[in-house]
Order: structure tokens, then sequence, then C-alpha cells
């Protein structure tokens, strides 16, 4: 009788033993899937959009309207978020003097630091939106760049938006 006690209780330490073991590669795998699947989605976001077939810097019609689409001086707010990081909203107003209706515009704005050099940056296509489908000669339409990620140490000197595309109609 004993014996098969012994046969029992070293069945069910296997058997004990299995599942554990079962149970923390299941765990590792699904943990692994999950990290797979955060790091997926966080690295899409650092893509900014281009507009397609757009005027850009180098081209004939580019200096002769780049200086007729004007931005007015941006202005800056920010603010701490609870993940510890700092997000700042770039605002400015784009008027268009070009004569011509644009259906299409591609604005960049950068928080930089002493030296000029980037600490932060995102490009928009501002046009064409669902909201905003083309801006009309002498129209004018606010604009805003919401840039995150931010640290305290930054060096948050100065801010600028610019116009880096256009289309016409």
């Amino acid at each position: 009788m004993a014996a098969t006690e012994r046969n029992l209780d070293t069945s069910e330490d296997s058997r004990r033993k299995l599942i554990i073991t079962v149970a923390i590669i299941a765990a590792v795998v699904i943990a692994g899937f999950f990290y797979v699947l955060m790091r997926a989605s966080s690295g899409g976001g650092n893509i900014d959009p281009v507009l397609e077939a757009a005027i850009r810097a180098g081209s004939p019609e580019w200096e002769q309207n780049h200086s007729k689409i004007v931005l007015d001086a941006p202005e800056a707010d920010e603010a701490k978020r609870a993940l510890g990081d700092i997000v700042m909203n770039l605002q400015t107003t784009v008027r268009n003097f070009t004569g011509r209706t644009l259906n299409g515009l591609e604005i960049r704005g950068a928080v930089d630091d002493q030296q000029g050099k980037a600490v932060r940056q995102k490009t928009l296509v501002v046009i064409p939106t669902p909201r905003q489908v083309e801006l009309g000669p002498n129209q004018t339409m606010v604009v805003v760049v919401h840039l995150d990620g931010m640290k305290e140490s930054d060096n948050r000197a100065k801010i600028r938006m610019e116009v880096t595309g256009f289309k016409f109609k």
C-alpha cells in the first residue's frame, strides 16, 4: 500500500510541475505578445504625414508663392501630464494672400533649444481635413500643432511654425 501511495504522490507532483511549467510558459508568451503590440502601436505615431504632390522649397512656384502664405507669430501653451511629460500646443493663424485657393497645406511646428536645434517637432497636413477642405484667397485659418513627450530638463527656448508644402486648386 505504501508503494501505491508513493506512485500517486509522484504522479501528482509531476502533474503539478507540468501545470506550473505550462502556466509560466503561457504567461511569458502572452507578456511577449503584449510587449510587441505596445511597441508597434507606439512606434507608428512618430511618422509625420506628408502632403502628396505638394509644391516644396526649390521649385519655381514655391519661390513665387511661399511669401504670400503668411503665418502669424506662433503662440504656445504648455502643461504637465500625469504621465510626467510636458505637452505644448503651438498655435498660429495662416493667411492666404496668393490670390488662388489652397487645397493642400503642410505645416511644421517645432520647439527649439538655445542653439536652434529642434527639441521636438511635428508636421501636420492641415488642409484637407473634414473641417477645412480648402483655404480661399484672402481667407485665414487657425492651426494648432500638439507636441508631447518633452521632459522638464529639455531646453525649450524658442517656438517656430513654418509652411513646408502647399497645393493649389
